[in-house]
């Protein structure tokens, strides 16, 4: 069952969150569109997650994740779709906000979720399998688009995508047990009991946050980045493809030696990753690239993975849908402009704009202090 759920959320970032790296210019060029016009309909995704990651959350606390995960197969294909048959701007960016909804139930949250609501505190491993195999979605999902594209155009490689959603349907309905959450007869203790706002929600909203704005703005700039101190357009994108290697190498660390360690040391140690980076290419400038591009992938990796498990150490099982999407929130909003604020940073001042990326690191850091693992489930109270 991991490995279905880790090659369906492979295939979701490789068809949705990667899709136009690859496809953006032929697309812009095809249909006569401003190429920044097209590039930025993945911010208007990014906008829907928000605005559905609480109810779905709710839902699948009481109805289970099996319902939600194959919704979204269906949304990513029609978005797909869509996408393959457009002929200007107004469909693009109906094909890009469907393909968004899919994105906003279909990624991350929804796999763990389910593993949580099987598994239970015993989730972890799982969870980072399920991380391990959608790590490689710009891995393998970048050189393959291009093959499709390549091949049959940027339209059969939509419809090449969205088959591949329709294809792991049957494979996720046969794999994926049905588990009914709250309905099935309170399956966890405290499954009834509100998810408020406390002190370590507060802190993890923050860690949660900063961690997506560095890592979508890495994942837009880095390369830009890199060349500002000193390396060509050619070599800073090839190192910075190194943070996918260092990303999938830290969570099958994780997978089988890490998951030794508590979840909040792990945490801890991430977030920690990028910073030191930082410090190789301020101290060694060109030379001190790869150093950036690893740590701040190996940080990124783990910080995936936490985003899963740290909630679930914390708090147990008990209404973990409903808490992660409310975590996520903030995080979500954040990415939305991310990578714009870091464009005028590095506009500016490259070193400021590392600056900036290492010391958000270092709030993330501060937020792991005061965070303890429960020892079992604690209920919660609308006045706490």
């Amino acid at each position: 069952m991991t490995l279905v759920l880790g090659l369906g959320q492979l295939v979701a970032f490789a068809s949705s969150f990667y899709l136009l790296g690859v496809l953006g210019d032929p697309i812009a060029a095809d249909l006569a569109l401003p190429p920044t016009f097209v590039f930025s309909l993945m911010s208007v995704a990014m906008v829907v997650t928000p605005l559905v990651a609480g109810p779905y959350g709710r839902w699948m606390d009481a109805h289970g994740g099996k319902g939600v995960l194959l919704l979204s197969n269906l949304i990513f294909a029609a978005g797909l779709g869509v996408l393959a048959l457009a002929q200007g701007g107004l469909t693009i960016t109906l094909a890009i906000l469907v393909i968004g909804l899919g994105m906003a139930i279909g990624m991350y949250g929804t796999p763990f979720a389910i593993l949580v609501s099987l598994y239970g505190e015993a989730a972890r491993r799982p969870i980072t399998g399920v991380a391990l195999l959608g790590g490689l979605g710009s891995t393998i999902g970048w050189p393959l688009t291009l093959h499709f594209e390549q091949t049959i155009g940027w339209r059969g490689a939509c419809v090449a995508w969205a088959g591949a959603h329709l294809a792991l349907m049957p494979l996720a309905a046969l794999a994926v047990p049905k588990v009914e959450g709250r309905a099935a007869g309170e399956a966890h203790a405290g499954a009834g009991d509100p998810v408020v706002w406390d002190r370590r929600m507060v802190q993890m909203a923050v860690l949660f946050a900063c961690s997506w704005f560095v890592s979508t703005s890495m994942s837009s700039h880095l390369p830009r980045l890199l060349a500002a101190f000193g390396l060509t357009p050619a070599k800073a994108a090839a190192i910075a493809g190194l943070t996918g290697l260092a990303s999938v190498t830290v969570r099958f660390a994780e997978f089988t030696v890490l998951r030794r360690f508590r979840p909040l040391i792990a945490t801890r140690a991430a977030t920690l990753m990028h910073p030191l980076g930082a410090m190789g290419l301020f101290a060694l400038g060109e030379r001190g690239a790869p150093l950036m591009a690893l740590g701040h992938g190996a940080g990124s990796g783990m910080l995936t993975v936490a985003k899963g498990v740290l909630p679930l150490s914390l708090y147990g099982p008990a209404n973990y849908a409903y808490r992660s999407a409310r975590l996520s929130r903030p995080a979500q909003i954040v990415q939305i402009g991310g990578p714009a604020l870091y464009a005028l940073a590095l506009a500016e001042s490259p070193r400021a704009a590392l600056v900036l990326s290492a010391g958000l690191c270092l709030v993330m850091f501060a937020m792991t202090f005061g965070l303890q693992t429960h020892s079992k489930p604690q209920k919660e109270h609308a006045a706490a």
